[in-house]
Parts: structure tokens; sequence; C-alpha cells
């Protein structure tokens, strides 16, 4: 294959994926970011002592990470190195019960029975039904673009479709947790498995019962050096491999002549490009960067997925009893957290989960502390008063987690930063500040969210969180090998 040059435009986790991929095939690439450093929301905060991952706070399914260093013919150990956790997550439920959930299915069941009102196989049969929804549907919805008619001449495809009504999408993932336990703490423990794509358990499709799976039979790890060395691991690779790398450079259009993707537009410079690749938003991409171009507008349209309000606390203590995750769960909705949400739908859940990520290394806090990362799912940036709501906010987490864990744990904060919707869509580009694009809060939403290469310009392809096949660590890994497939099939010599 030729050395054809590929502009991309960000340098998010699926910017370097794909990067990495295209420069295997012999391309020439460069990335254009306008932050100072590579990862989009996978970057890391340093204040006095403490360090902070800034975005996702689980790593699953590794093996999408390492596949880009098998392609690269790399050692990844000489990169990048990562535990698997034996817990997966302590459950806090305000009645008292703690709750361990064990990476071992067998022990997580056993465990269950002794805290829930739930069998043994109760458990198992929910693990082995999640195990099918995603053996039957993954080569469909994840593996591959969703707007090729390749796609659905294949015996995967016909074999999905022959089994639909035992995918759940009929009915919405709180109605399928619901019929399956009679224990409401139980339920609410898998109706949490909706927020790994910013979604509701009352509006998005059964279907969703299968991201359990990918916990219990893949497993959950946490990188050594934290999450943010899975951004310094790839960028490294990238740039061992000749990738060029633009900090500070922010692409003001991309230019097409004739239908065709053929510059970008950097800080007012003409830089000439044979393919472009765009890592922003699809929303702004088209808003900013194509802005005299026919905007998909059915699709740029879609509800977006819930963002996040995220409180990052350097605490002057250690707290035995709080493993690497932990999850409180709060019952006092209405009392407590309703004004998030007031009318907006995308996260229309009667049930907010604190999630709390506590790491004490020596590198994350100093001796004797914790770093928390304290997070709860709010709806997308529309104007609301987010000052006002961090304030509340943050009162009712306070109290809320000092009655829990019986201290008063504002006396014990000693630095203190804050990440809310908006900061979160002027860091990252994201539309409204969402974290994963799209909602998933419709069972036609994997087909509504836009391709990973335009229908009206050639040679202009779609990475990241807000297309196909959607957000988080795992997906975005998989939009970049998605990208890089069609690109090599596009250009074939």
């Amino acid at each position: 294959m030729s050395n054809k040059k590929v502009v991309i435009i960000g340098s998010g986790i699926a910017g370097l994926a794909v990067a990495i991929r295209l420069r295997n095939q012999n391309f020439e690439v460069e990335v254009y970011e306008s932050n100072s450093y590579p990862g989009g929301k996978l970057t890391e905060i340093r204040t006095k002592g403490y360090r902070f991952d800034c975005g996702p706070s689980l790593f699953t399914m590794p093996q999408f990470v390492e596949e880009l260093f098998t392609i690269s013919d790399k050692n990844v150990k000489d990169y990048f190195e990562y535990e698997k956790k034996e817990v997966v997550c302590n459950y806090f439920y305000e009645d008292g019960t703690k709750f361990k959930a064990l990476a071992n299915t067998e022990k997580f069941a056993k465990e269950a029975e002794k805290t829930f009102d739930v069998e043994n196989a109760q458990i198992l049969q929910y693990f082995e039904n999640s195990k099918l929804k995603y053996d039957l549907t993954s080569s469909l919805f994840l593996n591959k673009s969703l707007h090729k008619l390749s796609t659905y001449l294949s015996l995967d495809t016909i074999r999905a479709i022959t089994r639909i009504n035992s995918l759940g999408i009929n009915k919405n993932l709180h109605g399928l947790n619901a019929k399956q336990f009679k224990d409401p703490r139980l339920v609410q423990f898998f109706d949490r498995f909706a927020t790994y794509n910013g979604s509701s358990p009352y509006l998005t499709p059964g279907i969703m019962s299968m991201i359990p799976h990918l916990e219990q039979y893949y497993g959950t790890f946490f990188p050594k050096g934290g999450m943010h060395s899975i951004t310094k691991s790839l960028y490294k690779l990238a740039t061992d491999l000749g990738v060029t790398f633009h900090f500070k450079s922010k692409v003001d259009e991309i230019v097409t002549n004739n239908k065709k993707a053929t510059a970008v537009i950097v800080d007012g410079v003409k830089k000439g490009a044979d393919l472009v690749i765009s890592n922003m938003d699809v929303v702004p991409t088209y808003r900013k960067l194509l802005s005299n171009q026919k905007s998909p507008e059915k699709t740029l349209k879609q509800p977006r997925s819930s963002s996040a309000l995220i409180f990052y606390w350097g605490i002057k203590k250690e707290f035995p009893e709080l493993d690497l995750h932990n999850i409180f769960f709060s019952k006092n909705y209405k009392e407590e957290f309703e004004y998030i949400f007031e009318k907006k739908q995308v996260f229309d859940d009667p049930t907010v989960y604190i999630n709390i990520t506590v790491k004490n290394e020596s590198n994350d806090a100093p001796r004797g502390c914790e770093n928390w990362f304290v997070m709860i799912n709010v709806p997308g940036n529309e104007g609301q008063d987010w000052d006002k709501i961090i304030d509340k906010s943050r009162k009712n987490i306070l109290n809320k987690l000092s009655k829990l864990l019986k201290m008063d744990i504002e006396e014990l904060i000693e630095t203190e930063e804050i990440l809310d919707p908006r900061s979160i869509e002027s860091n990252t580009q994201s539309y409204q500040g969402s974290l994963y694009g799209s909602s998933s809060n419709n069972k036609y939403a994997a087909f509504l969210r836009h391709p990973n290469f335009s229908k009206s310009i050639k040679n202009l392809y779609f990475c990241g969180g807000s297309v196909h096949p959607g957000g988080g660590i795992p997906l975005c890994l998989l939009s970049g090998k998605i990208v890089s497939e069609l690109i090599q099939k596009d250009f074939k010599p």
C-alpha cells in the first residue's frame, strides 16, 4: 500500500488506536489535537501531592489494548502492565447491606445468595443469558460497520435474527431485571449497568443485560500507574511507530473538493491529506468543521447520553473498608437528587449511584491518605444552573457518605477539583458534555448512531464514542479498528 497521508482530528483513545493501526498499514499519519496532551477524557490531574485519573475508572476487555501492540510487533509489557481484580466492586446500601462483587462467577453467585433474597442458580442463569445476548450480537453491533450491507450478509447476523425474541429488545432493562429478581436491592444492582453507556434502566432495552457478562467473563482490571497509563502507553507506541502529533493545534475546517475530503485548516493554515478521520464528537464536527456541508440532522439531533459530575477529593485518611471501586446506592432520590434531573428524560431514573474510585498508592496520594474520584451521573449541559447543582450535590453526597461511613468526610478533604458537563464539553468537545455520544434509551439507538464513514463525502471517516459502536474504552478502541478496516478496503492497491 502506498504511503498516503492521513490526518486525524483529535487524540482521544479511538484516535490513538486508529493512528497505530494505519501506521501499521504504511500510511503517513498526522494527528492534530487542540489540547496540550493526548487522551481526550482519559487524562489526569496532579495537585498538592495527589494524582487523579480524570476519565473512565474501570478497565475491561484489555485484549483490545494488547492487540495494538501485537499488530505492531511490540512487547506490551515494555509499555503497559495491568492486574486483574478479584473484587470488581464494593456496593453499599442505605439499609446497611454491603455486597462484595467477586470476579469469579461461581463465587459471585454464592455471595449474592448469602446477601440477597436470591438463589445461586438464578444468578448463574442471569449471567448465562447475558453471555448468550453478547455472543449473538457482538459480531453485528460491535465488531463491524453497522452501516455496510456486507455486515448483514453473514451467518452471525442470520443467527442473531432467528433468536431475536431472546434478546430482550422489546422490554426495558429494569422490567427485565424486576421480572428476574424479587429482591429490590438486586434489581437495583443490575439496573446500574445501564450507566455503562449513559442510559436509563427504565428506557434502555433489555438487551443491555449483556453488559454484566463483560465484567464476569472477561474480568475487570486496573493498570499499573492508573487509567492514564493506557493513554501514555498508546501515545508512546504511536510515536515509536512514527505517528506525528501536533498539540495545541486546533482544526478549524475540513476542506472538501468535489465531495471529497482533501485537507484540513489548522490555525489558519491548510494541511493537505489523502483522507481525514475525525475523532472529534460528530456534532461539533459537522457544526464547526463541516458547516458548509449538509448535515445528517436526524442523527445529530438524537438525545444525548448522560454526562457526569465528578469531585476529585484528596482525603487525609485511609478507609480499609473501601476497595478500589465502590458504589453507594441512594433510595431517597426524591429528597436528595431530583433537582439534578428536573424535566430531563435522558436519565429518568429514581436511583442515584455514587461511584467512588479510591487509590492510595504512593504515586496517587501522600502516605496515609487516599484520592477519591466521586461521580454521579447527570444530564448533559443544556444551560442548567450548574453552580447551584454542584453546590447542592456536594452537600448531599457528603451527607450520604458521612452517614454510611460513620465519619465527617468534609473535614477530611484537603484538596478538591471538580469536573461538570460544562468543563467536559469545553475540554473534550463532547457535545453537551455527553460521556457516550447519543443515548441508548431506544431499541433502535445502535442504528441511529453516526456511521464510521461519511455517506456523502469520500475519504472522510469517524471514530470515537459519538459514533458506532459507542462510548467507553473498549468500544472506542473497536471504532478505531472498524475505521482502519474500512480504509484498508477502500484503499486497496
